[in-house]
């Protein structure tokens, strides 16, 4: 199979719903030099799952691994994510909440991240305006919206575009801890989130469970929760022989 096909296979397994917008783009728009799709069984049609495999900016050193699977077929899913990859692969891996427990029981997991996702609210964009605001170009090639230091011109807040496809663009925020309070994290994704409506695409941010602060600036700015909850694992792969006693007792919802 080539890759037209691969993701042929696994078009059936994806919605055009926020809840799926990075899996999409990592399997459909990402650059084929930097990505690899797997589906399962390899050559099927229609495929039961897959894996994907990107590299980011996100590490040097680790692939990015989304992935879809038959959830409540354990073995199935199972199998998918061994034929994928082999053992001791080290890896991060987004997916949604409720692939936790399976993930726990078959990778070594280091760290592990819950995140929120939230959509921007068509038709409530309300501009804000701050002189101090200026565009410039990410690493990634993308815009970057950035406030600097008047004193000694670091960037004390700033929000790009971590990846776009023809409907979505995930955005991310970032403010300076001495200089959190005085409306630049607001300033800076009010300015990223205008040129995004303005090139249409819809918004998304996704937000970490535990950080307060940037789930109050995604409601100030109109996001809306989209109830799609996903982690984020940095995870080793088990040998097969070496699962968690916990497989055969997951369950998932």
């Amino acid at each position: 199979m080539d890759n037209n096909q691969r993701r042929r296979a696994i078009q059936h397994l994806l919605s055009d719903a926020p809840a799926d917008a990075a899996a999409s783009y990592y399997a459909f728009h990402h650059p084929d030099g930097k990505s690899s799709v797997l589906p399962y069984p390899a050559e099927a049609e229609l495929a039961k799952g897959f894996v994907t495999f990107a590299r980011t900016g996100l590490d040097l050193f680790r692939p990015l691994v989304t992935m879809r699977l038959p959830i409540t077929d354990l073995e199935t899913s199972a199998a998918i994510i061994y034929n994928a990859m082999p053992p001791e692969t080290a890896v991060i891996i987004q997916a949604p909440a409720n692939y936790l427990p399976l993930l726990q029981a078959l990778f070594e997991v280091q760290t592990v991240e819950r995140l929120h996702l939230y959509r921007f609210v068509r038709g409530r964009f309300e501009p804000v305006i701050n002189v101090l605001v200026t565009q410039r170009t990410g690493p990634n090639g993308l815009p970057r919206f950035v406030v600097r230091s008047q004193q000694d011109g670091r960037v004390i807040a700033a929000a790009g575009i971590n990846w776009q496809s023809s409907d979505y663009a995930s955005l991310s925020v970032n403010t300076d801890a001495a200089h959190r309070g005085r409306g630049l994290g607001l300033s800076v994704l009010s300015s990223i989130v205008g040129y995004v409506l303005d090139n249409g695409r819809l918004p998304l941010y996704e937000v970490s469970t535990s950080n307060t602060a940037s789930q109050n600036l995604a409601k100030q700015t109109h996001f809306v929760d989209t109830g799609a909850d996903k982690v984020l694992l940095q995870a080793t792969l088990r040998d097969r022989l070496n699962m968690s006693p916990r497989f055969s007792g997951v369950g998932v919802t």
